[in-house]
């Protein structure tokens, strides 16, 4: 398939959340069929060992955002505001006319803190690109707004919520009482947050839903720009809970399509991953009743998704933008559903730190890769610098902790890392904190994930070890298997090797620091010579 000779002159980088790779068809899941995704695949390439930096929204979408390790943009958690300082995807290509939209949800919380201490107004024009990490709310959902002060302001900006009202769908909370929540017998609302109401469909008819309407405001905005160049982040909240799906999307699957768990009957007595086990959501999600009503909603909810994909993709291809966009599909990290004892995302499993990513780059060059798997280990924060690679712009090696994915979709064979790392800080998580007796400081995992082996390790307790060539589940823990001393050895010189290699002087260019450089050097012919007060 020849494709244009054309130029990237745009972007659209689409998000899921709380997405398993797994659960698309091109990437082999037998029940749920995703043709739009699938057909991205086969026009690009689809790689299988795609990893998030952080296993919750925020810090993942931080690492995407800006190219770096949780780290070293310091966003350990949700609500955590990102360091003013950071730059991110709009800080890159605004100065070069590239107009970077956000439509859907981000997560990011405004740094008031920094704001004030520069007298910076947080509601000004000024510090919206801050509020925003870079982006333009063209049209932003975070959406999970439940009943509540706390909430109400949130609520209340959110564009959806005048949406829904302006549809019909009334009260204080449309976002909770329509689009995410079922009706009973009587027409009392049932709660989309509980999950024994996940079999029911929500209120909302589908055409207003939350991904529908998503969908159409990416293609207004598209269709607004003409010729002009843009970068359009996509950004769905779904199928993240709450597990609620709008008719038909809940009745598409039942229990015959739900895969058995991955689980151990001997399951590994680490001490954290005990902890974690425990955690309300890990024991609802260890019931065989959840899991029968909860995971047919999420493929139905997944299926959405698709389907809605498919609308875009033939807007692009109608409208021209398909020849010269760059494709990105991805998620911010994964969901357990029940697998290893576990619920919700926040372990260095591969269910919660594996993610889908397709890669389309439009041009010729990349066709000698359409349709193909690669195998390599590839990383959230890839996709900054691909982007500027890919639209010809300068890169920053001294902030960005990623690397391009250009020359893997080209055909080549550049030198590559040789292991994946994710993070999670687990002191925002009360219960498993408190019971470990671990203080707020002591709470750190890392994963560290070769071609072979996953390693992760701990604050204060002895590391895991998996053997994913053997073992591509994970239920045998070798972390203390005296076999394994020697690998457990060198996958700790990995990470110590990584921690060494993060990007702390951020302030000046490799550029620049050769240029004064070469002022200073020894043996400079005199007239070059610089004066050094102080220098003997």
């Amino acid at each position: 398939m020849t494709t244009s000779q054309n130029p990237v002159r745009n972007v659209l980088y689409i998000m899921c959340d709380q997405l398993r790779r797994d659960y698309l068809s091109c990437y082999g899941h037998p029940h749920l069929h995703t043709p739009n995704i699938d057909r991205l695949a086969a026009a690009g390439v689809r790689f299988s060992r795609a990893y998030t930096q952080g296993t919750i929204c925020g810090p993942s979408r931080m690492s995407a955002y800006t190219g770096r390790y949780v780290s070293s943009h310091q966003v350990a958690w949700n609500a955590v505001p990102l360091p003013l300082e950071e730059l991110t995807l709009g800080d890159y290509l605004r100065p070069h006319g590239i107009r970077t939209a956000l439509v859907g949800k981000t997560h990011a919380t405004a740094n008031v803190d920094a704001l004030q201490r520069l007298a910076i107004d947080p509601r000004s024009e000024q510090a919206e690109v801050l509020n925003e990490v870079g982006f333009e709310p063209y049209f932003r959902h975070d959406g999970i707004f439940p009943d509540g002060p706390l909430f109400d302001d949130k609520r209340e900006s959110a564009p959806y919520t005048h949406y829904l009202r302006e549809q019909g769908f009334d009260g204080r909370n449309p976002w909770h009482d329509w689009a995410n929540a079922a009706e009973g017998e009587h027409g009392e609302i049932l709660s989309g947050w509980q999950m024994r109401h996940s079999h029911l469909p929500a209120r909302i008819p589908e055409q207003h839903s939350e991904t529908v309407y998503t969908t159409n405001r990416a293609i207004d905005f598209i269709g607004e720009q003409g010729e002009k160049s843009w970068c359009l982040h996509l950004s769905y909240i779904k199928p993240h809970w709450p597990y609620i799906v709008p008719s038909p999307y809940h009745t598409l699957y039942s229990t015959k399509s739900i895969l058995k768990p991955v689980r151990s009957d001997l399951p590994s007595d680490h001490p954290v991953y005990k902890a974690f086990r425990q955690h309300e959501e890990s024991l609802n999600f260890s019931k065989d009743s959840v899991r029968n009503n909860v995971i047919p909603t999420y493929m139905g909810l997944v299926k959405q998704v698709d389907d809605q994909l498919g609308r875009l993709f033939d807007f692009l291809q109608s409208s021209g933008r398909w020849d010269d966009t760059l494709i990105v599909f991805t998620s911010d990290h994964g969901d357990f559903l029940g697998d290893h004892w576990l619920g919700e995302k926040e372990f260095l499993l591969e269910q919660a730190v594996g993610v889908p990513l397709i890669v389309r780059d439009p041009r010729a060059a990349a066709d000698v890769t359409r349709g193909s798997v690669d195998e390599r280990l590839v990383e959230t924060i890839d996709a900054l610098p691909t982007f500027l690679d890919a639209l010809g712009l300068p890169g920053a090696e001294h902030r960005l902790e990623g690397r391009s994915l250009i020359a893997l979709l080209h055909g080549e064979n550049p030198d590559w890392r040789r292991y994946a790392i994710s993070e999670y800080d687990y002191a925002f998580q009360a219960p498993a904190r408190e019971r470990l007796g671990q203080p707020i400081d002591r709470c750190r995992m890392t994963m560290v994930r070769s071609e072979r082996w996953k390693y992760l390790a701990y604050d204060g307790f002895r590391p895991q070890l998996f053997d994913l060539l053997n073992d591509p589940q994970e239920l045998h823990d070798l972390g203390d298997d005296p076999a394994c001393a020697a690998v457990r050895e060198e996958h700790a010189g990995y990470l110590f090797e990584w921690v060494r290699g993060l990007k702390r002087r951020t302030t000046i260019s490799h550029q620049e620091i050769d240029v004064r450089g070469q002022r200073f050097r020894y043996g400079e012919p005199e007239s070059e010579k610089v004066v050094q007060i102080g220098v003997w």
